[in-house]
């Protein structure tokens, strides 16, 4: 019996992160040398968390917009709150972000602006400049999880996205904590971590692309390590006296 994670999104063969993400588990479950397991779980069939509870840890996969948002939102909202470990690349970065905009910082409405140009309350924006098949340099906030994670080095990593955070909502997710700790050359977000939450990472780059040059990422190496601890954890705990949302 090993770990299980649950791939959150719309499996699309054509989107070359998902061919890429069970070739990243592989390599890290080498690493870790712990059995991992992992499901792709469609939006769509998200309705509450009920179909989730199985799961050891949660990786939102790239590929939005999805099929249900709601969907990708309460995966994310589940792993938040019960404390399993989460990771969070591209569309799950942009997702976790509006998940927490909506129940920390109390904004019903927040969204992207993908899925709804005109709404309200846009906390994912376009990016000045596309990042679609691009790479660039990222460096690390000292003494975050990420730094320590890159033992302090900078990385090269590569994205497709056309969006990111909007920079007007920086300091009210820094006031719930959220703490923006991966940045480009320009000084641009582009990844998070979690105030007091073992492992609650997403980054708007796609580690796992590293495993198609046969590479293990110590992104993901570090998330599966994260879950092999927490899985006896997991196993006895049961969020909000059952309560499902």
């Amino acid at each position: 019996m090993g770990i299980s994670i649950a791939l959150v999104g719309d499996y699309n063969k054509a989107v070359i992160a998902h061919s890429a993400i069970p070739l990243a588990l592989k390599l890290a479950s080498a690493a870790v040398e712990v059995d991992v397991n992992w499901s792709w779980i469609e939006t769509n069939t998200i309705c509450n968390s009920d179909n989730l509870a199985e799961f050891t840890a949660i990786w939102v996969v790239p590929g939005s917009p999805y099929t249900n948002m709601d969907g990708a939102l309460t995966a994310i909202r589940f792993a938040r709150e019960t404390r399993r470990p989460f990771l969070g690349t591209c569309g799950g970065f942009q997702h976790a972000l509006i998940e927490c905009a909506r129940n920390l910082c109390g904004v019903d409405d927040a969204t992207h602006a993908e899925t709804d140009p005109h709404g309200n309350s846009l906390v994912v924006t376009p990016l000045s400049c596309s990042l679609v098949e691009k790479d660039g340099d990222i460096s690390f906030t000292p003494d975050s999880q990420l730094y320590n994670i890159f033992k302090g080095q900078e990385t090269n990593e590569k994205y497709h996205c056309n969006y990111g955070l909007n920079p007007e909502w920086k300091t009210r997710l820094e006031k719930k904590g959220i703490n923006f700790t991966g940045f480009d050359t320009e000084g641009e977000v582009r990844a998070f971590e979690l105030d007091e939450h073992p492992f609650f990472i997403g980054t708007l780059f796609q580690p796992e692309r590293s495993a198609l040059r046969g590479r293990l990422h110590p992104l993901i190496k570090a998330f599966i390590e994260a879950a092999s601890k927490s899985f006896n954890t997991i196993l006895s705990f049961t969020p909000y006296n059952g309560i499902r949302f």
